[in-house]
């Protein structure tokens, strides 16, 4: 079963009068994992989709849905997976490739069918999509093969490692790009100095957070900044205009997508923290 929700656009204007539940409603996506389905969440940000995969006891296979107006999901994008639970597998158009903890999959434009599965453990396939103009091959990523940047300080609290695994160092892509930060021990801060890219939006999605913790995702315009306090498996939408930074009240890992204009990584407008208001 897949189910989707659709979510406009939002001018910076209209942000800054948001009351907290309007701004839960507008930018949280609160249930990526519900048993046996493929949950998404197609945004207006350059028709970004967002969601989950949460294959218990049946496969489940990636179904087309209404926003679309295609046959196939995969008509006309492309689309990345990153495994954060136990080992499943994904078969694309027949072809299987067992995914395991923290490893992705990247699937091209023009695939026909995409299965979702468990295999004896509980796997928790996160999935990100965008448009895409041709197609390139499916390939499995490794953590092992992800580009490996470590930035931040323990002094600032913001000590961290960001594993570039659907990138287009590593992989081909169109317009995708997705990969995972971790935080170190003693550390809670991330993309703390924070920056906004305009030629790019991105979704953030928070996991291994421990039972009764938080995350305070910090978004807005850099002076005029809002937040939304998060769960585990949560995902937040964040708009090119926005900063895109976080502080947990421990440990956790998080993974990002991003799609826009260009596949520069380095390409950001950056803030100093104390710029911001």
């Amino acid at each position: 079963m897949t189910k989707s929700e659709f979510r406009y656009a939002h001018h910076p204007e209209d942000v800054k009068k948001y009351t907290t539940e309007e701004l839960r409603e507008h930018f949280l996506i609160p249930e990526l994992f519900v048993k046996n389905q493929i949950s998404l969440t197609y945004t207006m940000y350059d028709r970004y989709i967002a969601g989950g995969a949460f294959p218990v006891d049946q496969a489940l296979k990636l179904e087309t849905i209404d926003e679309l107006k295609s046959e196939n999901f995969l008509d006309r994008r492309e689309l990345g997976v990153i495994n954060v639970g136990g080992k499943g597998k994904v078969t694309v158009d027949g072809e299987v490739y067992e995914i395991g903890h923290r490893e992705a999959i990247y699937i091209g434009r023009g695939t026909k069918e995409v299965i979702f599965e468990a295999t004896g453990e509980q796997p928790y396939f996160y999935i990100n999509s965008a448009p895409a103009h041709t197609s390139y091959p499916t390939k499995k990523v490794t953590k092992a093969e992800a580009e490996v940047v470590e930035l931040g300080d323990t002094k600032t609290s913001n000590k961290r490692v960001i594993n570039k695994l659907l990138v287009n160092s590593v992989i081909d892509t169109c317009q995708l790009q997705m990969g995972m930060t971790e935080l170190q021990e003693g550390c809670v801060w991330n993309t703390m100095p924070p920056h906004t890219h305009e030629r790019r939006m991105e979704v953030y999605f928070y996991f291994d957070l421990e039972e009764g913790q938080t995350i305070s995702h910090f978004m807005g315009q850099p002076q005029e900044t809002r937040h939304i306090f998060m769960k585990n498996h949560q995902a937040v939408i964040s708009p090119e205009w926005s900063i895109h930074a976080g502080a947990g009240t421990s440990n956790y890992t998080f993974i990002w997508g991003m799609a826009g204009e260009n596949l520069d990584y380095g390409d950001m407008d950056g803030v100093t923290p104390d710029e911001l208001k």
